[in-house]
Protein backbone atom coordinates (compact mmCIF):
# COMPACT_ATOMS: atom_id res chain seq x y z
CA UNK A 1 0.00 0.00 0.00
CA UNK A 2 3.01 2.21 0.36
CA UNK A 3 3.93 2.08 -2.85
CA UNK A 4 0.34 4.11 -4.09
CA UNK A 5 1.09 7.20 -1.91
CA UNK A 6 3.37 9.02 -1.15
CA UNK A 7 5.80 8.92 1.27
CA UNK A 8 7.37 11.68 2.32
CA UNK A 9 10.90 10.84 3.73
CA UNK A 10 12.17 14.35 3.70
CA UNK A 11 9.46 15.08 6.59
CA UNK A 12 11.13 12.66 9.05
CA UNK A 13 13.34 14.39 11.40
CA UNK A 14 15.30 13.26 14.46
CA UNK A 15 13.08 14.86 17.40
CA UNK A 16 16.28 16.56 19.03
CA UNK A 17 15.93 19.46 15.91
CA UNK A 18 12.21 19.88 15.71
CA UNK A 19 11.42 22.82 18.17
CA UNK A 20 14.90 24.86 16.79
CA UNK A 21 13.22 28.66 16.61
CA UNK A 22 10.25 27.81 17.86
CA UNK A 23 9.29 29.47 21.44
CA UNK A 24 7.21 26.97 23.11
CA UNK A 25 5.23 26.21 26.39
CA UNK A 26 6.05 24.05 28.93
CA UNK A 27 3.19 23.58 31.29
CA UNK A 28 3.46 23.39 35.12
CA UNK A 29 6.86 25.04 34.74
CA UNK A 30 6.15 28.65 36.42
CA UNK A 31 7.05 28.55 39.72
CA UNK A 32 3.45 29.42 41.47
CA UNK A 33 2.18 32.08 44.13
CA UNK A 34 0.60 29.59 46.38
CA UNK A 35 -0.26 26.12 46.99
CA UNK A 36 -3.07 26.03 45.16
CA UNK A 37 -1.06 27.20 42.16
CA UNK A 38 0.96 24.38 42.18
CA UNK A 39 -1.44 22.10 42.37
CA UNK A 40 -3.22 23.79 39.73
CA UNK A 41 0.02 23.44 37.88
CA UNK A 42 1.02 19.74 38.41
CA UNK A 43 -2.87 19.06 37.24
CA UNK A 44 -1.99 20.52 33.92
CA UNK A 45 1.62 19.53 33.42
CA UNK A 46 2.66 17.13 30.66
CA UNK A 47 4.97 14.29 31.59
CA UNK A 48 7.06 14.45 28.58
CA UNK A 49 8.50 11.39 29.89
CA UNK A 50 5.97 9.33 29.31
CA UNK A 51 5.21 10.55 25.98
CA UNK A 52 6.14 8.07 23.37
CA UNK A 53 8.95 9.41 21.12
CA UNK A 54 7.99 10.47 17.20
CA UNK A 55 9.40 8.99 13.79
CA UNK A 56 7.53 11.25 11.58
CA UNK A 57 7.24 15.20 11.54
CA UNK A 58 5.05 17.58 9.82
CA UNK A 59 5.88 21.58 9.73
CA UNK A 60 3.42 24.12 9.41
CA UNK A 61 4.34 24.35 5.49
CA UNK A 62 1.59 20.97 5.04
CA UNK A 63 -1.68 22.39 5.31
CA UNK A 64 -5.03 22.58 3.45
CA UNK A 65 -8.28 24.02 4.20
CA UNK A 66 -10.53 21.87 3.07
CA UNK A 67 -12.02 18.20 3.71
CA UNK A 68 -12.48 16.04 0.61
CA UNK A 69 -10.83 11.97 -0.57
CA UNK A 70 -9.21 14.06 -3.41
CA UNK A 71 -6.98 16.02 -1.20
CA UNK A 72 -3.49 13.90 -1.59
CA UNK A 73 -1.87 12.71 1.87
CA UNK A 74 1.52 14.42 2.57
CA UNK A 75 3.08 11.95 4.80
CA UNK A 76 1.99 8.38 4.86
CA UNK A 77 2.45 6.39 8.14
CA UNK A 78 1.86 2.77 9.30
CA UNK A 79 -1.14 2.22 12.09
CA UNK A 80 0.49 3.08 15.75
CA UNK A 81 2.77 5.53 14.01
CA UNK A 82 4.07 8.45 16.78
CA UNK A 83 3.75 11.79 14.64
CA UNK A 84 5.09 15.07 15.69
CA UNK A 85 3.55 17.94 14.18
CA UNK A 86 3.54 21.84 13.62
CA UNK A 87 0.00 23.78 13.23
CA UNK A 88 -0.33 27.53 11.79
CA UNK A 89 -3.14 29.60 13.73
CA UNK A 90 -6.51 29.76 12.24
CA UNK A 91 -6.37 32.72 9.90
CA UNK A 92 -3.05 31.69 8.22
CA UNK A 93 -0.97 34.43 8.90
CA UNK A 94 -3.80 37.21 8.14
CA UNK A 95 -3.49 38.26 11.98
CA UNK A 96 -0.19 38.30 13.65
CA UNK A 97 0.23 39.52 17.60
CA UNK A 98 0.44 43.20 16.67
CA UNK A 99 -2.76 43.54 14.32
CA UNK A 100 -5.06 46.34 14.65
CA UNK A 101 -8.79 45.83 15.10
CA UNK A 102 -9.01 47.05 11.50
CA UNK A 103 -7.03 43.58 10.42
CA UNK A 104 -10.51 41.67 11.83
CA UNK A 105 -13.15 44.10 9.53
CA UNK A 106 -11.11 43.02 6.40
CA UNK A 107 -10.92 38.98 7.26
CA UNK A 108 -10.86 36.82 4.69
CA UNK A 109 -12.38 33.68 5.34
CA UNK A 110 -11.18 31.64 2.59
CA UNK A 111 -7.90 30.82 3.86
CA UNK A 112 -9.42 29.90 7.47
CA UNK A 113 -8.28 26.92 9.07
CA UNK A 114 -4.79 25.57 7.47
CA UNK A 115 -4.81 21.92 8.46
CA UNK A 116 -1.85 20.32 8.92
CA UNK A 117 -1.62 16.94 6.92
CA UNK A 118 -3.51 14.89 5.33
CA UNK A 119 -1.83 12.34 6.84
CA UNK A 120 -2.37 8.54 4.86
CA UNK A 121 -2.31 5.99 7.57
CA UNK A 122 -1.61 2.36 6.21
CA UNK A 123 -4.63 -0.14 7.06
CA UNK A 124 -7.34 2.12 7.08
CA UNK A 125 -10.33 1.02 5.20
CA UNK A 126 -14.09 2.41 5.52
CA UNK A 127 -15.76 1.39 8.24
CA UNK A 128 -12.51 1.15 10.30
CA UNK A 129 -12.24 3.40 13.27
CA UNK A 130 -9.27 5.70 14.02
CA UNK A 131 -7.78 5.95 17.19
CA UNK A 132 -5.62 9.39 17.90
CA UNK A 133 -3.92 9.58 21.31
CA UNK A 134 -2.95 13.38 21.94
CA UNK A 135 0.65 13.06 23.91
CA UNK A 136 1.70 16.12 23.98
CA UNK A 137 0.31 20.04 23.35
CA UNK A 138 2.38 22.50 23.32
CA UNK A 139 1.73 26.92 22.76
CA UNK A 140 3.67 28.83 20.68
CA UNK A 141 4.47 31.73 21.73
CA UNK A 142 1.65 34.01 21.16
CA UNK A 143 -2.35 33.88 20.75
CA UNK A 144 -5.19 35.90 19.42
CA UNK A 145 -9.03 35.99 20.11
CA UNK A 146 -11.63 37.92 18.44
CA UNK A 147 -15.51 38.51 17.13
CA UNK A 148 -15.93 39.49 14.00
CA UNK A 149 -19.02 41.47 12.38
CA UNK A 150 -22.04 38.71 11.30
CA UNK A 151 -19.94 35.71 13.09
CA UNK A 152 -20.73 34.20 16.66
CA UNK A 153 -23.82 33.12 18.73
CA UNK A 154 -24.88 37.04 19.62
CA UNK A 155 -24.02 38.17 16.02
CA UNK A 156 -26.78 40.59 15.96
CA UNK A 157 -26.07 41.73 19.33
CA UNK A 158 -22.00 43.19 18.31
CA UNK A 159 -21.38 44.33 15.03
CA UNK A 160 -18.09 45.91 15.57
CA UNK A 161 -14.66 44.40 15.21
CA UNK A 162 -13.15 43.23 18.26
CA UNK A 163 -9.35 41.40 18.86
CA UNK A 164 -7.32 40.86 21.50
CA UNK A 165 -3.96 39.53 21.34
CA UNK A 166 -1.17 37.91 23.87
CA UNK A 167 2.46 37.20 23.93
CA UNK A 168 3.36 33.96 25.52
CA UNK A 169 6.77 33.29 27.70
CA UNK A 170 8.05 29.94 28.37
CA UNK A 171 6.40 28.14 31.41
CA UNK A 172 3.48 30.38 31.14
CA UNK A 173 0.07 28.48 32.35
CA UNK A 174 -2.23 31.37 32.37
CA UNK A 175 -3.24 34.73 29.67
CA UNK A 176 -4.22 37.57 31.41
CA UNK A 177 -7.81 38.25 29.94
CA UNK A 178 -7.44 42.15 32.23
CA UNK A 179 -6.36 42.95 35.15
CA UNK A 180 -7.16 40.38 37.97
CA UNK A 181 -8.43 38.27 35.43
CA UNK A 182 -6.58 35.37 34.22
CA UNK A 183 -7.54 32.21 31.69
CA UNK A 184 -5.89 28.82 32.48
CA UNK A 185 -3.93 27.54 29.45
CA UNK A 186 -5.61 24.26 28.38
CA UNK A 187 -4.38 23.59 24.72
CA UNK A 188 -6.08 21.55 22.33
CA UNK A 189 -6.78 20.88 18.13
CA UNK A 190 -10.25 22.91 17.48
CA UNK A 191 -10.17 20.69 14.01
CA UNK A 192 -9.19 17.04 14.00
CA UNK A 193 -10.95 15.07 11.31
CA UNK A 194 -10.58 12.70 8.29
CA UNK A 195 -11.40 13.06 5.19
CA UNK A 196 -15.19 12.92 4.07
CA UNK A 197 -16.16 10.20 0.95
CA UNK A 198 -16.93 13.06 -1.47
CA UNK A 199 -14.82 14.86 -4.17
CA UNK A 200 -16.23 18.05 -3.18
CA UNK A 201 -14.39 20.45 -1.51
CA UNK A 202 -15.89 21.07 2.01
CA UNK A 203 -15.41 24.02 3.93
CA UNK A 204 -14.28 23.49 7.30
CA UNK A 205 -16.01 26.03 9.33
CA UNK A 206 -18.83 23.24 10.46
CA UNK A 207 -18.32 19.95 12.19
CA UNK A 208 -19.34 17.32 10.60
CA UNK A 209 -19.45 12.86 10.55
CA UNK A 210 -15.45 13.22 10.00
CA UNK A 211 -15.15 15.45 12.92
CA UNK A 212 -13.54 18.59 11.61
CA UNK A 213 -14.07 21.69 13.66
CA UNK A 214 -15.67 20.21 16.63
CA UNK A 215 -13.83 22.89 19.27
CA UNK A 216 -13.90 20.21 21.64
CA UNK A 217 -12.23 21.66 24.59
CA UNK A 218 -11.65 17.97 26.34
CA UNK A 219 -9.76 16.83 23.21
CA UNK A 220 -6.84 17.38 25.11
CA UNK A 221 -3.32 15.78 25.92
CA UNK A 222 -4.27 12.77 27.59
CA UNK A 223 -7.18 12.36 25.64
CA UNK A 224 -7.94 9.67 22.77
CA UNK A 225 -10.00 10.33 20.06
CA UNK A 226 -12.08 8.30 17.46
CA UNK A 227 -13.04 9.03 14.35
CA UNK A 228 -15.14 7.03 12.07
CA UNK A 229 -13.24 6.04 8.51
CA UNK A 230 -14.57 6.60 5.23
CA UNK A 231 -11.94 6.49 2.53
CA UNK A 232 -8.55 4.60 2.35
CA UNK A 233 -5.79 5.78 4.78
CA UNK A 234 -8.16 7.87 6.89
CA UNK A 235 -6.65 10.64 5.77
CA UNK A 236 -6.42 12.51 9.10
CA UNK A 237 -6.02 16.57 9.82
CA UNK A 238 -5.53 18.44 12.36
CA UNK A 239 -5.43 22.37 12.95
CA UNK A 240 -7.64 25.45 14.41
CA UNK A 241 -5.50 25.02 17.59
CA UNK A 242 -6.47 26.87 20.88
CA UNK A 243 -4.94 27.60 24.20
CA UNK A 244 -8.33 28.21 25.93
CA UNK A 245 -12.39 27.75 25.25
CA UNK A 246 -15.33 27.78 27.25
CA UNK A 247 -17.51 25.06 26.06
CA UNK A 248 -19.43 26.43 23.10
CA UNK A 249 -17.42 29.06 21.75
CA UNK A 250 -19.80 31.72 21.82
CA UNK A 251 -18.26 34.88 20.40
CA UNK A 252 -16.86 32.75 17.80
CA UNK A 253 -13.24 32.27 19.17
CA UNK A 254 -10.65 30.76 21.48
CA UNK A 255 -7.54 32.01 22.17
CA UNK A 256 -5.86 31.00 18.46
CA UNK A 257 -2.18 29.86 18.51
CA UNK A 258 0.11 28.13 16.67
CA UNK A 259 0.62 24.63 18.09
CA UNK A 260 3.30 21.54 18.65
CA UNK A 261 1.59 18.39 19.12
CA UNK A 262 2.84 14.75 19.40
CA UNK A 263 -0.05 12.37 18.31
CA UNK A 264 -0.24 8.75 17.70
CA UNK A 265 -2.81 7.42 15.45
CA UNK A 266 -3.88 3.96 15.37
CA UNK A 267 -5.95 2.12 13.13
CA UNK A 268 -9.25 -0.17 15.09
CA UNK A 269 -10.84 -3.19 13.06
CA UNK A 270 -13.30 -5.34 13.82
CA UNK A 271 -15.12 -3.31 16.83
CA UNK A 272 -18.23 -1.37 17.02
CA UNK A 273 -18.17 1.08 14.14
CA UNK A 274 -19.32 4.70 15.30
CA UNK A 275 -21.37 7.35 13.20
CA UNK A 276 -19.62 10.84 14.64
CA UNK A 277 -16.69 11.01 16.67
CA UNK A 278 -16.08 9.43 20.50
CA UNK A 279 -13.08 10.46 22.52
CA UNK A 280 -12.05 9.23 26.33
CA UNK A 281 -9.65 9.96 29.08
CA UNK A 282 -8.83 7.70 32.18
CA UNK A 283 -11.95 9.67 33.30
CA UNK A 284 -14.48 9.69 31.12
CA UNK A 285 -15.86 8.24 28.09
CA UNK A 286 -17.79 10.82 25.90
CA UNK A 287 -19.65 10.91 22.07
CA UNK A 288 -20.47 13.70 20.03
CA UNK A 289 -23.52 14.84 17.88
CA UNK A 290 -23.48 17.37 15.06
CA UNK A 291 -26.52 19.01 13.60
CA UNK A 292 -28.23 22.28 12.79
CA UNK A 293 -29.98 22.58 16.78
CA UNK A 294 -28.67 22.15 19.64
CA UNK A 295 -31.74 20.60 20.62
CA UNK A 296 -31.05 17.72 17.83
CA UNK A 297 -27.69 17.50 18.57
CA UNK A 298 -28.25 16.85 21.93
CA UNK A 299 -30.56 14.03 21.26
CA UNK A 300 -28.23 12.73 18.73
CA UNK A 301 -25.52 12.47 21.69
CA UNK A 302 -27.86 10.63 24.22
CA UNK A 303 -28.52 7.92 21.31
CA UNK A 304 -24.65 7.33 20.65
CA UNK A 305 -24.33 6.76 24.78
CA UNK A 306 -27.12 4.61 24.85
CA UNK A 307 -25.08 2.69 21.84
CA UNK A 308 -22.23 2.87 23.65
CA UNK A 309 -23.43 1.52 26.91
CA UNK A 310 -25.77 -1.25 25.62
CA UNK A 311 -22.38 -2.13 22.95
CA UNK A 312 -19.56 -1.87 25.67
CA UNK A 313 -21.61 -2.31 28.64
CA UNK A 314 -24.24 -4.71 28.23
CA UNK A 315 -27.10 -2.64 29.32
CA UNK A 316 -30.80 -2.59 28.49
CA UNK A 317 -31.55 -0.04 26.37
CA UNK A 318 -34.28 0.96 28.99
CA UNK A 319 -31.54 0.59 31.91
CA UNK A 320 -28.78 2.55 29.23
CA UNK A 321 -31.44 5.48 29.28
CA UNK A 322 -31.85 5.61 32.51
CA UNK A 323 -28.06 5.80 34.18
CA UNK A 324 -27.47 8.90 31.24
CA UNK A 325 -30.02 10.33 33.01
CA UNK A 326 -27.90 9.40 36.45
CA UNK A 327 -24.43 10.25 35.65
CA UNK A 328 -23.80 11.40 31.92
CA UNK A 329 -23.70 15.03 31.37
CA UNK A 330 -24.49 16.73 28.27
CA UNK A 331 -21.81 19.63 27.10
CA UNK A 332 -22.65 22.01 24.31
CA UNK A 333 -19.00 21.90 22.68
CA UNK A 334 -19.84 24.81 20.12
CA UNK A 335 -22.87 27.07 18.82
CA UNK A 336 -20.93 29.16 16.27
CA UNK A 337 -19.88 26.66 13.01
CA UNK A 338 -23.26 27.37 11.07
CA UNK A 339 -24.77 25.54 10.17
CA UNK A 340 -24.40 22.82 12.47
CA UNK A 341 -23.99 23.16 16.64
CA UNK A 342 -21.80 20.52 18.65
CA UNK A 343 -23.15 18.45 21.18
CA UNK A 344 -20.47 15.91 23.75
CA UNK A 345 -22.18 13.49 26.39
CA UNK A 346 -19.65 12.57 29.18
CA UNK A 347 -19.74 9.45 31.36
CA UNK A 348 -17.53 8.98 34.15
CA UNK A 349 -15.98 5.97 34.38
CA UNK A 350 -15.30 5.85 38.36
CA UNK A 351 -19.23 4.57 38.06
CA UNK A 352 -18.30 1.52 36.64
CA UNK A 353 -14.86 1.34 39.07
CA UNK A 354 -17.27 1.25 42.13
CA UNK A 355 -18.71 -1.95 40.87
CA UNK A 356 -15.88 -4.10 40.40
Amino acid sequence: MTSLRPSLSSNIRPLSVLAVGVVLLASGCAPPASEVEQQVADAMAIDESSSPDAAYFLDASNTHNKFSRTIPPVLTVPSGAVIELLTKEATDGQIDVDSPVEAMANLDFEPIHPLTGPIYVEGAEPGDVLAVTLHEIEVGDWGWTSHAPGFGFLADDFTEPYLKTWHFAPGQTEAEFAPGISIPLRPFPGVIGVAPDTDELLNTIPPRANGGNMDNKYMTAGTTVYLPVFVEGALLSVGDTHAAQGDGEVCGTAIEAPMRIVLEAEVLKGGPSIEEPQYETEDFYAVTAFAETIDEAARKATRYMLDYLETEHGLSRPDAYALASLAADLKISETVDVPHHLVSMHLPKEIFRAAE
